[in-house]
């Protein structure tokens, strides 16, 4: 994973840009998985339940349209798998979420889609002296399971890879309970 700035209107912004508000970017995360090893909608289902998807332009204490919630699709199929568990997840949780879903290339016309944070953000609560805080705020609702919510053609295709062990062991808590984790990897059937 990297951190960085995307869905914004202008090319290459800093830190300081994005939080001006003038840029329109959000903080982002950008992750690189191998698809035969980890689904798509294991790293989906991992979004949904790390953070408040509902809390607007904001993630608890740190607000402004840089801490909005934000997923970019790369194709129809990502498109409805991202439309569908949100569906799914708002009525489990009965509030509006309020998740910004845009394809990655309507920000083209903007110089793409994604940039890079500075290296002092990159596995910022990794380094010793960081100072975690909690503004993710995790709601604690696992998503309902995938046969329930994910489109009938799409199934076989996108299946989860991550068995319920994992997320039973794993899964993100109520609270705050990502910056908690621990930062070692965890390893294939710990779980």
């Amino acid at each position: 994973t990297a951190v960085g700035y995307c869905a914004g209107f202008t090319p290459n912004p800093t830190y300081e840009e994005a939080c001006s508000g003038r840029t329109g970017h959000t903080e982002g995360v950008r992750v690189v998985y191998d698809p035969s090893k980890v689904s798509f909608v294991d790293i989906m289902r991992w979004f949904w339940e790390a953070h408040d998807p509902c809390s607007g332009m904001g993630q608890g204490n740190d607000r402004g349209t840089q801490y909005r919630s934000g997923f970019y699709y790369m194709n129809d199929d990502q498109k409805r798998l991202i439309e569908a568990s949100k569906d799914a997840y708002e009525k489990q949780l009965g509030k509006k979420i309020t998740t910004e879903v845009a394809g990655a290339d309507d920000y083209e016309k903007y110089g793409g889609l994604w940039y890079f944070g500075e290296v002092y953000h990159q596995q910022y609560l990794a380094k010793p002296g960081s100072r975690p805080y909690c503004s993710a705020q995790p709601q604690g609702v696992s998503l309902a399971p995938f046969a329930e919510w994910c489109p009938e053609d799409l199934q076989e295709k996108y299946k989860p890879t991550l068995p319920e062990a994992f997320w039973k062991a794993h899964a993100p808590r109520k609270g705050c309970s990502v910056v908690n984790s621990p930062n070692e990897p965890i390893k294939v059937g710990d779980w």
